[in-house]
């Protein structure tokens, strides 16, 4: 189930960058964050296709929505520059970028490379 995140739920699921200097995520599987915007039609693209993805990888992966409008800490705190950016967070590594609505395709070579995850 996708969910949407605030400064404070992501410093409790995802990392306390206010405490912490090393990254370390805190979630039990890998996680993409979409930072979006109400306004933004690229945006829009991306959320049907990241909706089918959660259905398709049925719980392998935690799909995180940040609204930058509503979080602009959290959006300064990762250098958010343009929207959509896709964060993907692996379980054993750093966190990587995307920025652009990525086709279902580029995504899912993502999950795979990035985050280790088959369907």
């Amino acid at each position: 189930m996708i969910e949407h995140l605030t400064a404070e739920t992501f410093k409790e699921k995802v990392f306390d960058y206010v405490n912490e200097k090393e990254w370390k995520y805190k979630g039990d599987k890998p996680a993409i964050i979409d930072f979006y915007a109400d306004w933004c039609s690229p945006c829009k693209m991306l959320a049907p296709i990241l909706e089918e993805i959660d259905a398709e990888y049925n719980d392998k992966i935690q799909i995180y929505k940040i609204n930058t409008e509503e979080e602009q800490e959290l959006s300064y705190a990762f250098g958010i520059q343009s929207i959509p950016s896709i964060l993907f967070i692996p379980l054993d590594d750093q966190p990587r970028m995307a920025v652009g609505a990525l086709p279902k395709n580029n995504l899912e070579e993502i999950i795979k490379d990035v985050l280790k995850v088959e369907k």
